[in-house]
């Protein structure tokens, strides 16, 4: 199977720079599935063209098959489309040969890497399950013009009509990282199969390849239904994480320290006390009294409880972790990450992470915040997020605040019935907050005790309820 890239922005040569495969060498690269090849035809300061060609071992992908015995019949383990046709092969052949690529990263051209150019893709073959309009659909939303050439199933027997196979063109400017991770998120899609098992794992690399574009994508439903294979509690996972807060201003989310968290402002001798900043001080107070050297701010949003983090001298170490990607360029601008001095930035780790899953940077804390975080997972997820978080990363103590629905009756601004920000999945009353929190104390060996922030109203509490975990000794 054959896919090529062509550029004519001059010089077209430096394609080779982009893609870190010089254009006068043939390179080969072995794949669980056979052999994968880039080589240039052409490479002029005009136009150049680079190659991926995906050598497809038929019957040793049959003795390595781990489906179901008897699946499918005998011969067509044999005798089908895989050598051929672009399928979900040819996605994990281009992820594993221009991974660099993929990331948008090219430390020789940096500025080109940045850059739309010019761009040509072109597949002789491509399954498509939906036709030349599917093709449409999914491509031209992302700016790419699309050319499908349709061939007939069977040239001597023209009754039969055309088969689902395509030869496809594809023209815009756009980023080079981009247009390859396009490829590798719509090339299984297109084919609607997968060549292997499809796990949990397979949620966050859609989530990485499809940064800056899938959330907005009108097809984003059937394209995470394809990619995941139409597992169903995988589909809704992704979903829901592309629905999270990759679509939203940065005023909307929870954490901004002048947007939607704005509800409640008791008065100060300086003035109203936005709820967002009493929120801040109550956990910096919680902290500060857990004597925390190593804090992560879990769920960061844009960074304003990161920002007062590096405020207090006493914390060596922050670790600031969110699922979006948005997010935390909108944190990297607010904390002006570009201006920190070398040390400054050493007590700082920032990186993208979803608390539903296992992740190894996440341990060794002595504080955990989870800041107006556990409302935005889906219920059937939460299960997962204690697992990550106090049964896997364990810190000595860990900080969850969460709106307290029964305090809604005092917003006037706020309509009977409604969550306080669009993406809350659930809001719960005092009751509700405790009885999870005690369960999951109990279940991952932690005591837990509860503060009020903000006015404490006696007869419908606080705005925002507070849950401090605390690790007891074995």
């Amino acid at each position: 199977m054959l896919l090529t890239i062509a550029t004519t922005h001059a010089p077209a040569s430096d394609l080779g720079y982009l893609l870190h495969k010089h254009p006068g060498r043939v390179q080969s690269f072995p794949q669980s599935v056979g052999t994968a090849h880039v080589f240039y035809p052409e490479s002029t300061d005009e136009r150049c063209t680079a190659v991926l060609l995906l050598e497809v071992d038929p019957i040793a992908l049959v003795r390595g098959r781990k489906g179901p015995a008897g699946e499918g019949f005998a011969l067509g383990q044999y005798v089908n489309d895989r050598p051929y046709a672009a399928s979900s092969m040819l996605a994990m052949a281009l992820k594993d040969v221009f991974r660099t690529a993929l990331t948008g990263r090219c430390d020789a051209r940096p500025e080109l890497a940045a850059s739309p150019l010019p761009l040509e893709i072109g597949v002789p073959a491509v399954p498509c399950r939906g036709g030349a309009d599917l093709l449409r659909r999914l491509f031209e939303p992302l700016g790419w013009r699309v050319e499908a050439t349709s061939t007939p199933l069977d040239p001597a027997i023209p009754e039969w009509g055309d088969s689902r196979y395509f030869q496809v063109r594809l023209t815009a400017d756009v980023r080079l990282a981009d247009a390859l991770n396009h490829l590798y998120v719509l090339l299984p899609v297109l084919d609607d199969a997968k060549h292997y098992w499809v796990s949990n794992d397979e949620v966050d690399k859609l989530i990485r390849a499809g940064d800056g574009w899938l959330s907005f994508h009108p097809e984003k439903a059937l394209i995470t239904r394809r990619y995941l294979s139409h597992r169903r509690e995988l589909t809704q996972s992704a979903l829901a994480r592309l629905a999270e807060v990759d679509d939203a201003e940065p005023e909307q989310f929870d954490n901004a320290p002048d947007g939607a968290a704005v509800l409640d402002t008791p008065d100060s001798p300086q003035g109203p006390v936005p709820l967002a900043e009493q929120r801040r001080g109550a956990v910096l107070a919680a902290i500060r009294a857990a004597g925390a050297r190593r804090v992560g701010d879990l769920g960061c949003g844009e960074g304003a409880l990161v920002a007062d983090l590096l405020a207090e001298r006493g914390i060596e170490q922050i670790v600031a972790a969110d699922v979006s990607a948005r997010a935390l360029q909108i944190a990297g601008r607010k904390l002006h990450l570009d201006q920190m001095t070398e040390r400054q930035r050493d007590r700082l780790q920032i990186f993208q992470s979803a608390l539903t899953y296992r992740d190894d940077r996440l341990a060794g804390l002595d504080v955990a915040v989870l800041m107006e975080v556990i409302e935005h997972v889906d219920p059937p997820r939460l299960d997962a997020l204690e697992r990550v978080v106090l049964g896997h990363a364990a810190p000595a103590t860990v900080i969850v605040t969460t709106p307290n629905v029964e305090y809604n009756v005092r917003f006037a601004t706020l309509p009977a019935g409604t969550m306080r920000h669009r993406d809350h999945r659930f809001e719960w009353t005092r009751d509700e907050f405790r009885s999870w929190a005690q369960r999951a104390a109990l279940a991952y060996g932690y005591a837990v005790r509860y503060l009020p922030v903000g006015a404490d109203d006696p007869e419908v509490g606080p705005p925002t309820q507070m849950a401090i975990f605390s690790k007891v000794a074995a």
